[in-house]
């Protein structure tokens, strides 16, 4: 009972940082994934062609790895400074799931069945009125499911940001545990329990999200 009283509020210290990451990540990253479902989508080939490489290159390669390059190797290969661990997390965490929610903002779009943009069309909108008052409501209402199960991964990868030395739950974990050995199967138990108590209410925003996107929808 003692350790535990001395573990929780050791842990605790990290969860405004990993809120904070989160928050960020969230941000930055749902809207590099609409920007660059856009561009997918683009009559542009060179703009598409672009996209594509930033998607297939965070979709193909380790999220630790593109961290450690944000943070490691950026500064000394082309003397970029990003100022801090916390933007470095920060990118790092939404380049990479906004590379993979783009695909969902672009399959989203696509799957907009082909009579209601016909329709739109009938109606003499332009392409832009389409996109936004027929085509876009409906995508979205797809991609909300998706979106929301890419929020909880997110919960879970600012986990990785304690290995640039932000003090994060993680980070104050590892300090404790280090000191105490025996302590780590305590430590590691409570701060699964500290993740998942800030990952609970994304769940629940998830599941309400999914009951939104299915509202009016034909079974």
């Amino acid at each position: 009972m003692n350790a535990l009283i001395e573990i929780f509020p050791t842990l605790f210290q990290g969860v405004k940082i990993t809120i904070l990451v989160l928050l960020g990540s969230i941000v930055v990253g749902y809207f590099l994934a609409f920007i660059a479902g856009f561009c997918l989508l683009s009559n542009n080939i060179i703009l598409r062609t672009l996209t594509r490489f930033y998607v297939e290159i965070f979709r193909g390669t380790s999220l630790i790895v593109q961290l450690f390059w944000l943070y490691y190797a950026l500064p000394m290969l082309f003397n970029i400074d990003l100022g801090s661990n916390y933007l470095a997390g920060v990118l790092a965490i939404s380049l990479n799931y906004g590379a993979y929610m783009s695909e969902v903002v672009r399959g989203s779009i696509v799957a907009v069945a082909q009579g209601q943009r016909e329709a739109a069309t009938a109606l003499n909108m332009s392409r832009f009125q389409r996109m936004r008052l027929v085509i876009f409501p409906q995508a979205v209402r797809m991609m909300l499911p998706e979106f929301g199960n890419y929020l909880i991964q997110m919960v879970k990868a600012t986990s990785l940001v304690s290995l640039i030395g932000m003090k994060d739950i993680l980070y104050y974990g590892d300090r404790f545990r280090f000191s105490e050995i025996s302590m780590t199967p305590i430590v590691l138990f409570l701060a699964l329990v500290f993740y998942f108590i800030i990952a609970l209410p994304l769940i629940f925003l998830t599941r309400k999200m999914e009951d939104i996107s299915k509202k009016g929808v034909a079974s």
